[in-house]
């Protein structure tokens, strides 16, 4: 483990001090405690563009079985060095998430990537015989449990300027429910970042399918069906970063109220 690894246990949602690199825009799910606090500081102007991806150890940790998964962690990572974006996800070594942050440390340096890992999932690392080196993997922040994680993903996110973002490649359970959530977070009003799906080889084509079946059913505006847009390659992926809407069916909601 890198020596500057950090091991973060705190039962306060946010802590107030400014965050250490203020050129980070990263990303992950979001909570009310976060916003009521953070949104002031939303959308103050930072130098780079940040991205989060959502990864989530049960998936990002697997690499799939088609080589294009991680062929696309890499070209993302490449991606993100072009456009001089750095990257927040959820640790590890292993899968796409390793794949994505070895790739991006070797070509922008370690100060570009910021991995947020649960206690738990760091023994399990070690268990696999997984080293979290900051000069292989960028620097690291052990924290308690995985609701910690996510939010301080958050407030880094929330902290950052625009174009910042989530993006999730493909994975498992993990991957779709903070998909899931971060989507439903801005048809809520509580945040207004952009949420891709980067959708390789099809792998999201039946998500994609869903949301437009729920919109002929009337259970999701067509408006708020564009809160998830789709990406088919990394140059797309930052693209629609930087270019995204906010939906106007969104809900008008005050979260800024104790």
């Amino acid at each position: 483990m890198a020596s500057n690894t950090a091991t973060t246990q705190t039962n306060s949602l946010i802590d107030d001090a400014p965050p250490k690199n203020p050129s980070k825009v990263p990303v992950s799910a979001l909570h009310h405690a976060i916003l009521h606090q953070s949104l002031s500081r939303a959308y103050q102007a930072r130098t780079a563009l940040d991205l989060l991806l959502t990864f989530r150890h049960s998936c990002g940790a697997s690499p799939g079985t088609s080589p294009a998964h991680l062929e696309a962690a890499r070209s993302l990572a490449q991606a993100l060095h072009d456009h001089n974006i750095s990257l927040v996800y959820g640790g590890g070594t292993v899968g796409l998430m390793g794949e994505i942050a070895r790739t991006l440390v070797k070509l922008s340096g370690p100060a570009a990537v910021h991995g947020i890992i649960p206690e738990a999932l760091l023994d399990l690392e070690r268990e696999r015989g997984g080293q979290i080196d900051e000069e292989l993997y960028g620097r690291t922040t052990v924290v308690a449990d995985m609701h910690t994680r996510k939010h301080m993903m958050a407030k880094e996110v929330l902290e950052g300027g625009p174009g910042s973002g989530f993006v999730a490649m493909s994975g498992g359970f993990g991957t779709l429910e903070e998909l899931m959530e971060v989507i439903t977070w801005n048809q809520l009003g509580i945040h207004g970042r952009g949420v891709v799906a980067f959708n390789v080889e099809g792998y999201y084509d039946g998500l994609i399918q869903w949301v437009r079946t729920a919109v002929s059913a009337g259970f999701i505006t067509p408006g708020n069906a564009g809160i998830l847009v789709e990406a088919l390659d990394a140059e797309e992926v930052v693209l629609q970063l930087k270019e995204y809407r906010v939906s106007e069916d969104r809900f008008k909601l005050d979260w800024t109220q104790k």
